[in-house]
């Protein structure tokens, strides 16, 4: 194969011979919002200009070879709450909301006059400034893009360009400069933890598996992302590919494997298409195959589609599906390292932390140190969702407080009404259905494994759902149980039935039929799930319902004692109301009332007391102005 370096230099040379670059998001979200249209309507609108577009960049061209314009389309550029995006360099210009019809304005103005289109800028909703591109967007400079630093800018499927920032430099170091033994001593010391969950040290478990006997090893991409509102695993595939590959080849020469494989839900058909062209491209070029980089030591990669179950995220099941068995997890010891896929020593690895590795290598552990808090070094991406002014994908340093997350790179919280106002902040559910909720307390909690832990939520794969004031924490909690016992592989009785009764339990308490001893054995039924159920999933199910419970008793309270939803959400416990611009005083309401819950003068609009009615509906029946509901 060429050497990185000639790769490298002859990648950057015609890149040189580019004056401007357009790279329109191709991430999932922006193209749901049409950005193949834009992307389209942008190089038409180049053509018609006069100037030459590329969307393709040959390194092997003439030397004197010059292009006017190179378009790409990107991986997710993080920001989804305005896509779909459009980046012009090298002025550092990001256009969001991009529609086809905006190509000729921006070809006119950015490309043909270096100009700039100020209504397609982003815009403070608060302040109303707007602001050129990622070096001023606050959504971008108060966060720390590490793993996430390419995607959005690099072509995911130009291995060369990959290559040019870097790519694949520290693959070779560590199958050319390290022994085994080195690289996980190196990884030990960096402190790099698991991003998929659990948050297990990485160096710790490959060495596990590098000191098992065995003629067959494997190194498995964990790309199974189940929780709602979950895309950080799903974007990484699809915007920088090669660097999850790179990290399976520095896993696969830190433990001795030979192969490897990236285990993608179905549901993901754009990550899977990249990851299978990225994997391709490079056994192409030789950096996979049987002898990488000249080391005697071979690595090949599959991609393996998963049917969308979630206990799959879970290591032993995915190593079941992977063996073609139904997805369904295994008690541990003994643990994957040890007697994992085929019953070879296998190491299961998140996406997001085969991402992190290179970056490991590239900066030394010591560097990496620096980053994030002493027992949690480094960054973690969060999908940032809910009642939130800016949605996306973040990265930050771990350390960073839920504050600094949701008031400021989120840009503040929407109360009912889409307005921005901070004082409507509830909640913050953390970590999906495995996860837990925090509330106004811990707005100053940094974020990292330990902190998390203790306040009863975990950093999970990253979800994070912003609520506001009008959210019902009870109706919360009975959704992630509904997607939690949906998603029960059956094995354990522990998870299958325990998830079923506290589903039926909460499920009676927003409808208004619980009792006080419902809350007591909501309660212990979690406790007990949580102590003995076989995998992870059942263990971490009842935490989204200890936690609104340990945070939010008064609101069960209501629902169970006075029957009542304080936030209306729970369509059982709604209150009847009088509309006071559509009643007029008439009193026939207050007459029917079997239990003298409305009051009023007449002729003056009345009220109904939500703690006295029953909902009988004599009311709504008796009103002849329909002003009751």
């Amino acid at each position: 194969m060429p050497k990185l370096e000639q790769i490298r230099d002859a990648y950057n040379a015609a890149r040189d011979r580019i004056d401007k670059r357009i790279i329109v998001c191709a991430g999932t979200g922006c193209i749901a919002n049409g950005a193949l249209k834009v992307f389209e309507a942008i190089k038409n609108a180049v053509v018609l200009s006069g100037l030459e577009v590329i969307v393709s960049l040959k390194t092997h061209e003439d030397e004197d070879a010059h292009h006017d314009v190179y378009m790409i389309g990107s991986g997710c550029q993080g920001f989804c709450q305005v896509g779909p995006l459009v980046t012009i360099e090298p002025a550092g210009i990001l256009y969001g909301h991009v529609k086809p019809e905006d190509a000729e304005e921006i070809v006119a103005k950015s490309i043909v006059k270096d100009e700039v289109v100020e209504r397609l800028l982003y815009h403070d909703p608060v302040t109303g400034t707007s602001y050129k591109g990622q070096e001023e967007i606050p959504f971008y400079t108060k966060q720390q893009r590490t793993g996430l630093k390419d995607c959005g800018r690099v072509d995911p499927l130009n291995i060369a360009e990959y290559i040019a920032h870097g790519g694949y430099f520290a693959a070779r170091d560590a199958f050319t400069k390290y022994s085994p033994e080195e690289l996980c001593k190196l990884f030990q010391d960096s402190g790099l933890r698991g991003r998929g969950g659990g948050g297990f040290p990485t160096g710790t478990k490959w060495e596990f598996a590098r000191r098992e006997e065995s003629d067959k090893k494997y190194i498995v991409c964990n790309g199974d992302e189940g929780d709602p509102g979950a895309f950080m695993d799903r974007s990484i595939l699809e915007g920088n590919p090669h660097n999850v590959i790179e990290g399976m080849m520095i896993a696969a020469r830190a433990i001795g494997a030979d192969e490897g494989y990236v285990y993608v839900r179905m549901e993901y058909p754009l990550a899977c298409n990249r990851i299978r062209e990225a994997i391709a491209k490079a056994e192409e070029m030789g950096i996979l195959g049987d002898d990488i980089f000249g080391s005697g030591q071979g690595f090949r990669i599959q991609v393996m589609e998963g049917a969308g179950a979630f206990v799959c995220g879970e290591e032993t099941a995915l190593l079941a599906s992977i063996e073609g068995h139904r997805g369904m997890p295994n008690p541990k010891p003994p643990f994957p390292a040890q007697k994992g896929l085929f019953g070879k020593p296998t190491i299961i690895n998140n996406v997001e932390t085969l991402a992190l590795v290179p970056v490991v290598m590239q900066q030394g552990p010591e560097e990496y140190r620096k980053i994030g808090t002493a027992k949690s070094p480094g960054t973690k991406t969060f999908a940032l969702t809910g009642h939130v002014a800016n949605t996306g994908l973040i990265e930050v340093p771990f350390g960073t407080t839920l504050r600094e997350v949701v008031f400021e790179i989120g840009g503040g919280v929407l109360d009912k009404d889409g307005k921005i106002n901070n004082d409507a902040f509830k909640a913050v559910q953390i970590g999906g259905p495995s996860g837990g909720c925090l509330t106004t307390e811990h707005l100053d909690l940094p974020i990292d494994f330990d902190s998390l832990g203790s306040a009863g939520a975990m950093v999970g794969s990253g979800g994070m759902v912003v609520m506001n004031d009008s959210t019902c924490m009870v109706e919360t909690a009975r959704y992630f149980m509904t997607f939690t016992q949906n998603e029960s592989c059956g094995k354990c009785v522990p998870c299958r039935e325990g998830t079923r009764q506290m589903l039926e339990i909460l499920e009676d308490i927003t409808e208004g039929v619980a009792t006080e001893e419902s809350l007591e054995l909501l309660q212990d039924a979690a406790e007990t799930i949580k102590l003995t159920s076989l995998c992870g999933l059942g263990k971490t199910a009842p935490n989204p319902v200890l936690s609104t419970m340990r945070y939010f008793r008064e609101e069960y309270e209501a629902h169970v004692t006075a029957k009542f939803c304080p936030t209306k959400q729970c369509k059982a416990l709604t209150p009847i109301s009088i509309d006071p611009e559509l009643c007029t005083g008439c009193t026939l309401c207050s007459r029917v009332c079997p239990v003298g819950a409305i009051t009023g003068e007449l002729r003056k609009p009345h009220v109904i007391d939500p703690m006295i009615c029953i909902k009988c509906g004599a009311c709504i029946a008796a009103c002849k102005f329909k002003a009751i509901s």
